[in-house]
């Protein structure tokens, strides 16, 4: 009868260990889904500046798509604050799990080309601010 309630608590940890692996997967796929939004909300900033760029007054084509690049590079900083919080209390039993700096590195890198984009719209063009 021991021997029946030891396998039973085996499994029911095996039972935990790939609960445990799911939510990693979970995660990393939330945070690349954050990414994918990330990278949309930038592209709209983009394809608005390029496709409305001859409004009037100038500057507000600029100021709409600096706001989706901004929007863009707070979901990847979010997503990464967010999911290497949730991979500090994970622990992956039969999966690798992703490594954190490669989380920062990736949204970071997505923050950084954002804000580039954003002194690209304002200063690039004719080198002016205003009209």
């Amino acid at each position: 009868m021991a021997e029946e309630h030891k396998g039973s608590d085996e499994l029911a940890a095996d039972r935990t260990d790939l609960a445990e692996d799911r939510t990693v997967q979970a995660t990393e796929r939330t945070f690349a889904g954050w990414l994918r939004t990330a990278f949309a909300a930038i592209g709209i900033g983009l394809a608005f500046r390029a496709v409305f760029g001859d409004f009037d007054p100038p500057w507000l084509a600029k100021a709409i798509a600096t706001l989706f690049v901004i929007l863009g590079a707070s979901i990847a900083f979010t997503a990464q604050s967010r999911a290497c919080k949730t991979f500090d209390r994970l622990s992956a039993h039969r999966i690798d799990r992703p490594e954190l700096p490669n989380i920062r590195w990736m949204s970071w890198s997505v923050v950084a080309g954002a804000l580039l984009l954003v002194i690209g719209f304002w200063f690039l063009n004719d080198g002016k601010i205003g009209p």
